[in-house]
């Protein structure tokens, strides 16, 4: 199967973003992309944290979600739709959902990120929690190929990435990280914590990224990458928008589960992921 991560570099005009979405879209379809991921806040990386919250959508219905599906269906993609601000019950603060569609344009996967990044080096400083009401369920959907084989694809959002124990429950063949990693956590940790958790649970691994400069002065790390079970990266892009793309071969996966079969030897028990 072959699967397109989206690296973009969003800026704070919606109308621009799914523009540049929709362009890279047509792009990875075109390359024969059977699912393309598009990064966390694809349409928007706003002036202030609290500009999500103008952008919110009830969800099923809203102009994002509305040319998600619409993009779905004139590519024939699955589409992973990084993340887009969805509606909460509190008051000030918003989900911030990963949501995926079929080729048809129907909604199939929805996530809530779960861990909401929070950091703070004297020099730049990030609250998520502010704005974003945290998920709280794992999320994981079943994927059929063009060649007829089932994929178990696991969603999970940037700073989600440093907690490897919802990767365990997810217990997926492919694991999927669109993010917006700050410059600096980016350069020391972004591709060894991908790579560790394609190890760990021998799986493949696609990280769609937001890279660049952007018009509200923040600068994220990029470096966009298709990884294998193994650990090898198969494909990367390092800054500015793009589309990277791999094939992701089923019999390797299957290969390296057989000769290693570490997920066979676990002692400690997890919950069970939701459907």
């Amino acid at each position: 199967m072959k699967v397109a991560a989206l690296q973009m570099v969003s800026g704070s005009q919606l109308q621009a973003n799914l523009d540049q979405a929709r362009a890279l879209l047509q792009q990875a379809s075109q390359a024969g992309a059977e699912l393309a991921v598009l990064p966390e806040y694809f349409c928007l990386m706003g002036q202030r944290e609290t500009d999500k919250l103008g952008l919110a959508e009830a969800h099923g219905s809203g102009p994002i979600q509305d040319f998600l599906a619409r993009a779905a269906r004139q590519f024939g993609l699955w589409i992973v739709g990084g993340t887009l601000p969805l509606q909460s019950p509190v008051p000030g603060r918003v989900a911030n959902a990963c949501l995926v569609f079929d080729p048809s344009g129907q909604p199939v996967a929805r996530y809530d990120k779960i861990h909401l990044f929070c950091y703070d080096n004297g020099r730049e400083r990030y609250d998520e929690a502010a704005v974003l009401l945290p998920g709280s369920e794992p999320v994981a959907f079943d994927l059929s190929d063009r060649s007829g084989q089932r994929w178990r694809v696991g969603l999970s959002v940037c700073y989600d990435l440093r907690f490897p124990e919802l990767y365990r429950q997810l217990a997926a063949d492919l694991l999927l990280v669109p993010a917006a990693f700050t410059h600096g956590t980016g350069q020391a940790h972004w591709e060894l914590l991908l790579r560790a958790r394609a190890i760990e649970n021998l799986a493949f691994v696609a990280a769609s990224a937001q890279g660049g400069q952007h018009d509200n002065g923040r600068q994220t790390w990029g470096q966009s990458l298709l990884i294998d079970p193994w650990g090898v990266v198969l494909a990367q892009r390092a800054s500015g928008p793009g589309v990277v793309l791999a094939d992701l071969d089923w019999a390797r996966l299957q290969q390296l589960r057989q000769q290693l079969p570490a997920l066979q030897h676990r002692r400690l028990p997890s919950a069970p992921c939701q459907p």
